[in-house]
């Protein structure tokens, strides 16, 4: 995991446009404090398995058909520290889910387990319904369903700021128009 290329100061103009061509988040690598905890919590808790074990320390787990969706490598141990809140770092990575009445069962389990949440409902802006909270190592996880698809062209949901609630009771109560 060497970091030792520097990020560009400027991108110089583009001639054409880019050829690439995103289909959906491949997989994601965390660095972690204690990795047996980590496997444990992303096993247990989200429902990922183990799908390989690197060569270099690390474990790879698989939840939606790619051979890997995380992968997990140990940091400097135990007393890695956090980034501190404003930092260059990884804000969230989210994850679908395919009802809101999952998500209050994911709640639930969530709270059985005694997993503090960071933020529940619907968001204003995609429309989306979700459940977020932290993993052992301080990473932002993002459960959610509903989210607004858009056609090539179609303009964003309008941004109506009283469409954001902050439950998902009142997120069930207030549905979104299915169109806009």
């Amino acid at each position: 995991m060497d970091h030792a290329a520097e990020a560009p100061t400027s991108i110089k103009p583009a001639m054409r446009p880019s050829p690439v061509r995103v289909k959906k988040l491949g997989h994601i690598v965390l660095q972690v404090r204690n990795l047996e905890q980590s496997v444990k919590f992303y096993t247990e808790v989200l429902n990922f398995r183990v799908s390989d074990n690197a060569t270099v320390g690390g474990i790879f787990l698989t939840g939606i058909g790619d051979h890997h969706t995380i992968g997990l490598f140990p940091s400097d141990g135990d007393n890695a520290e956090f980034p501190p809140e404003g930092a260059v770092r990884l804000h969230h990575f989210a994850f679908q889910v395919e009802t809101m009445d999952e998500l209050f069962e994911i709640r639930s389990y969530l709270q059985e387990r005694g997993i503090p949440l960071v933020w529940e409902g619907r968001r204003a802006m995609g429309g989306h319904t979700s459940v977020e909270f932290l993993d052992p190592n301080g990473y932002h996880v993002e459960l959610y369903c509903d989210m607004d698809q858009l056609k090539p062209g179609q303009p964003s949901r309008p941004r109506n700021p009283d469409a954001r609630y902050d439950t998902l009771e009142k997120s069930k109560a207030n549905p979104k128009p299915p169109t806009w």
